[in-house]
């Protein structure tokens, strides 16, 4: 199974009050990373069986937006096994659940969805860190309950290398 992370993208600051932080949305950043990773799985050919998300509105929202950019047509599943408090024994139920997919998507907080991702290329007993920024996406190749880090993007990557892709699409002027 192939497992793409995607921590949602950039929603502004946290609200104290933790129901109107649940539905907190992205902001006008935040809607641009997701264009931006969007378009850049697109171009690395990611396809996915099933997009998975956290119930709060920023993942929701990232979940919906990448999954618009490469063309996901089916219905966004909503778990609570990527809230921000899941234990990584619920994101493991949650795997379990969808093993028979060939390739899901996650979308979910940190810090925990860093920590599940750590946990999923580790051998057990040992800690892996890696650490998702905002908007961030990692495609592990799972085989059996260990999966193999295949890369990680960030948005400022993907945001980089799609500005430089336009750039060098554009017809040169600059010759007499």
């Amino acid at each position: 199974m192939i497992l793409y992370f995607l921590r949602h993208a950039s929603a502004g600051e946290h609200i104290a009050n933790p129901k109107k932080d649940e539905k907190r949305a992205l902001d006008k950043e935040g809607i641009e990373q997701c264009g931006y990773v969007g378009r850049t799985l697109m171009a690395l050919n990611a396809q996915v069986d099933t997009i998975v998300s956290s119930p709060l509105k920023r993942a929701t929202q990232t979940a919906s937006l990448v999954g618009n950019e490469i063309g996901y047509e089916g219905k966004l599943q909503i778990d609570n096994a990527l809230r921000p408090a899941a234990s990584l024994g619920d994101f493991r139920k949650l795997l379990e659940k969808y093993a028979r997919q060939e390739a899901i998507m996650v979308v979910g907080h940190n810090p925990n969805l860093s920590q599940f991702l750590g946990a999923v290329i580790c051998d057990s007993g040992c800690e892996a860190s890696v650490e998702l920024k905002k908007g961030a996406v990692a495609k592990v190749e799972m085989r059996r309950t260990l999966g193999t880090l295949q890369w990680c993007i960030t948005p400022k990557v993907a945001r980089t290398v799609y500005e430089s892709a336009v750039e060098s699409s554009r017809p040169n002027t600059s010759r007499k």
